[in-house]
């Protein structure tokens, strides 16, 4: 069932009763697990922050909105610290096995146990900015080489993040979805090892991987949340689809069928929506364009799109225009929570919430009320520190300011 509006369009999802055997197919708890507790082992592992945003709830006549804050992981910025380095990791492990015979864990590559190995490995990614730094910071840490490609349009100041940690990066002339084929296509020919978090045919167990790494972030939530009721609803933004597909697919596990799952893309590189109004995975027919630069992806993943096809409730397409509101209300944390610095593909889910809180019609198809919890994963923070403060008007040391003097405060 399909709705429109001014600035939003929304498509109801019907055939999540399926859901069940879609996740059967694609995940298992012990793969989640293995994730978990790989990560967890990790030195500088520590849960990120999952706030409260008790007085925003109020203001917005909703139970509460909980926000899972990912500026401090690993030191990254970004959810996707937990991916892709997780990847290199497996990856790594499996070549020095093939090597030597012995099975071998991650704090041994992390110490350089196996480096004679591990140096001689090349892995490569394509990545608008943050995937690709989590590759290289794995590549670094657990000792091989990287080469990242980035499209024309990554900034500048993600680029030189890529770039400290030893990786090669070099940018294309093309979109993200051209550049993910370039990358494919020099890998071959180098023999080097793609790390991708968008699948395609004849590839999908590294990809796998990746979204197996990004479980850990629901466990911590499950955990943080372990003597409170659920989240009622679930705002997830999406790219390509491995972050949403991967929280479904955990929080399903782990909550079965009591949560709304609304999966939230920029409307200018919107794929999953597209695929989900034709019932089946198309690419989005348009150039893709978007600020939120995470999410601008014009071909959805298929494995992502398997599991969201069947467990998430809602697809629904925001304008970039309700971004920088959004980034600016988290900064200055006018309701009295803590100042939150967030980037503008951190705050999709934000946004969404809130154009929908504006519609009665559109608050009602998915069930939001006054006793709804609704969890937004706030999956970035500056990672592009200039552009942060282009768009909220401030930098992220001035908020982050803001926010320890709230915490001392308290």
């Amino acid at each position: 069932m399909e709705y429109t509006d001014d600035q939003v369009r929304l498509f109801i999802n019907k055939n999540i009763e399926s859901c069940t055997a879609a996740l059967a197919d694609s995940y298992s708890l012990k793969e989640m697990t293995d994730a978990q507790n790989e990560i967890r082992n990790w030195p500088g592992y520590q849960f990120t922050p999952l706030y409260h945003l008790s007085s925003m709830a109020k203001a917005y006549t909703l139970g509460d909105i909980l926000y899972k804050d990912e500026e401090s992981r690993f030191g990254l910025k970004s959810f996707k610290a937990l991916g892709g380095a997780y990847a290199v990791c497996r990856l790594l492990q499996k070549e020095v096995t093939k090597a030597t015979g012995k099975q071998i864990s991650s704090l041994e590559l992390w110490n350089g146990a196996y480096s004679d190995i591990t140096e001689k490995i090349t892995v490569t990614t394509a990545t608008e900015g943050n995937h690709g730094r989590s590759i290289a910071w794995g590549a670094n840490r657990f000792h091989c080489r990287s080469v990242i490609y980035i499209p024309k349009t990554c900034k500048a100041e993600r680029q030189e993040a890529i770039s400290r940690y030893g990786a090669t990066v070099i940018r294309t002339s093309f979109g993200y979805d051209e550049t993910v084929r370039e990358c494919a296509r020099e890998a071959q020919k180098n023999n080097w090892i793609i790390v991708s978090d968008t699948s395609w045919e004849g590839y999908t167990e590294i990809p796998s991987l990746v979204m197996q790494g990004y479980t850990v972030l629901a466990s911590e939530i499950v955990s943080q949340l372990v003597s409170i009721r659920p989240p009622s609803h679930v705002f997830v933004q999406a790219g390509v689809g491995g972050l949403a597909a991967a929280i479904v697919a955990a929080f399903r596990c782990y909550w079965q069928k009591s949560v709304q799952f609304v999966v939230v893309e920029a409307e200018g590189s919107a794929c999953l929506y597209v695929s989900a109004a034709s019932g089946k995975l198309t690419p989005f027919p348009d150039k893709t364009q978007t600020i939120m630069a995470g999410l601008e992806c014009g071909e959805a993943s298929p494995i992502a799109w398997q599991v969201l096809q069947s467990c998430a409730n809602a697809f629904l397409t925001i304008p970039d225009s309700l971004t920088q509101d959004s980034m600016k209300l988290l900064a200055a944390a006018p309701y009295g929570d803590i100042p939150i610095v967030a980037g503008e593909s951190g705050v999709a889910g934000l946004a969404a919430l809130r154009f929908v809180l504006q519609s009665s019609k559109i608050s009602k198809q998915l069930g939001l009320n006054s006793d709804s919890r609704v969890l937004l994963l706030g999956t970035e923070a500056d990672t592009a520190p200039g552009y942060y403060s282009q768009l909220t008007g401030e930098s992220a040391e001035t908020v982050r300011a803001r926010a320890k003097a709230w915490n001392q405060s308290r």
